[in-house]
């Protein structure tokens, strides 16, 4: 993939990994837009990052999705990356499901149906650009799930089969379709989890991580990956099962 002279558009890219690849991007040469739920958010990245473009949205709700691709097409008609980048984590006892289901259902419409409703409008729009690419993030966890966030891991574990069927469904239109698979990484995902584990400044800086990413999309890697996550990405069956008992070992008073 070519970084620099794209427009592109990041979804979450008020903070963490989506931030730090805005910075990042933004200074080898690219036009960027970032959308988030929190206004907040985008006002403070605006500050920092004076030539982003930021845009309001919430990627949970359809409508929401359906306004952010039409006013991006229609402002920035050569974009030509998406990146699918958005994502929530939270902790759930499958055995103490007590809140309103639309709170577990925004995690899995976050993670997983906003890509796949981001990209099916993208599509066509991007096969008739230059260079065009979607960029869409998994998790190591998709690969040997941690317990204690079931619906997250699950539908990292559906972002990882969502992208091997994009590239090959859309190996003849030009747009190229890659998967990035982090590792842990310090930033605000689960953030009051992280708080109540003492665990906020444990994992990749996302500075550090971004500049991995645009290596491997500079390099051309399909999967993007490093560290733990890039050992979970290539384990054997057996491997992933020995990860999972190992890593679920220390969570056992969860349920």
């Amino acid at each position: 993939m070519l970084i620099s002279g794209n427009i592109i558009l990041i979804t979450g890219g008020a903070s963490g990994i989506g931030f730090c690849l805005a910075e990042q991007l933004v200074a080898l040469g690219n036009e960027v837009i970032i959308c988030d739920r929190r206004e907040d958010k985008l006002t403070e990245a605006k500050t920092k990052i004076p030539k982003l473009t930021t845009r309001v949205c919430d990627v949970s709700k359809e409508e929401e999705r359906i306004a952010l691709f039409e006013w991006v097409t229609k402002e920035f008609i050569n974009l030509n990356v998406l990146f699918n980048n958005a994502g929530i984590q939270r902790d759930i006892n499958l055995l103490n499901m007590d809140r309103d289901w639309s709170y577990y259902t925004e995690e899995i419409k976050i993670n997983f149906e906003a890509p796949l409703h981001l990209s099916s409008l993208f599509i066509p729009h991007l096969q008739q650009q230059k260079n065009p690419a979607i960029i869409n993030i998994s998790s190591d966890l998709g690969f040997a799930p941690l317990s204690v966030f079931p619906i997250y891991c699950a539908t990292k574990s559906a972002i990882h089969s969502l992208s091997l069927t994009m590239r090959f469904q859309l190996r003849k239109t030009g747009i190229e379709i890659y998967e990035v698979i982090p590792p842990k990484v310090i930033s605000e995902l689960n953030y009051e989890s992280r708080l109540r584990t003492n665990t906020l400044h444990i994992g990749q800086s996302t500075a550090e991580f971004a500049a991995i990413i645009i290596k491997g999309l500079e390099r051309g890697d399909l999967e993007i990956s490093y560290g733990l996550a890039e050992k979970r990405r290539t384990a054997s069956r057996t491997e992933l099962d020995e990860m999972f008992n190992s890593m679920n070992d220390n969570v056992k008073d969860f349920v």
